[in-house]
């Protein structure tokens, strides 16, 4: 029989504890990130492909907000319970998490995007698929403008919440989780009918690149983006980024 033994490093910890430190602190969070994103994106995508033919954003909204809350209630002492990449540059750039992890976080953030896309399409008849655009965003082509304004807005408004309601350790609540759900089920109802009311550029790239729909999708990327520099400056003018936590 093989005994495992355990190198002692100079600072005093084990060769196996070290590893299980750089799993729990990097590789596992990027996973969870990966994992609830896919989720969350199959979830959304698979609401608005079953409300085709369904007037009004109550389906979506919902879908898109108790699924949120609960991935965040479930997942977030993990890795933060981000599950967007403008989340996760408000939460670097507010100081909530560490440079090294943002780039795989965003691309944890993408490959689940594309993975729940994935399902949804797999889940669904082709002919509902095709005509919800695979969940996919459309935003009016004659109204760009307003389009992106809205991204924006709404995209500073749920990244405030997050870094304001969770990541700030002065004025985080308990029930976090479910005020950044109820926010983006407000958001939907009401930008829902412009831009689509993304907030997210993993939601939006995920069915994208599934159903190869692309019109006008560098707004689902500019708009959240700039609300979530807009959120950063924000809470730094106003200096309200006090006893921020790191959640990895």
């Amino acid at each position: 029989m093989v005994k495992k033994i355990d190198i002692n490093l100079p600072d005093g910890t084990s060769s196996t504890s070290k590893k299980r430190c750089v799993y729990e602190q990097y590789v596992q969070p990027c996973l969870v990130e990966l994992f609830a994103t896919a989720m969350f994106v199959f979830v959304g995508c698979a609401s608005v492909i079953g409300s085709v033919g369904i007037a009004g954003a109550v389906q979506p909204a919902l879908a898109h907000g108790l699924a949120l809350g609960v991935l965040i209630m479930v997942f977030g002492k993990i890795s933060g319970g981000h599950f967007n990449p403008a989340v996760s540059l408000s939460v670097y750039l507010c100081g909530g998490m560490k440079l090294i992890l943002l780039v795989p976080y965003v691309l944890a953030q993408i490959s689940g995007g594309m993975i729940g896309a994935g399902l949804a399409r797999a889940m669904y008849p082709a002919d509902l698929y095709s005509a919800s655009l695979g969940g996919a965003f459309q935003p009016m082509s004659s109204e760009l403008a307003k389009c992106m304004l809205g991204e924006v807005m709404m995209t500073l408004i749920v990244t405030m919440v997050v870094c304001m309601g969770a990541v700030n350790s002065q004025t985080s609540t308990p029930g976090a989780a479910f005020c950044i759900g109820l926010i983006v089920s407000a958001n939907i109802f009401a930008g829902g009918l412009t831009s689509g009311a993304c907030m997210n550029p993993a939601r939006a790239f995920g069915p994208a690149v599934v159903a190869n729909h692309w019109s006008h999708h560098w707004i689902y990327w500019v708009g959240p983006l700039c609300g979530a520099l807009l959120t950063v400056s924000f809470i730094r003018y106003f200096k309200l980024q006090i006893s921020i936590k790191y959640y990895s």
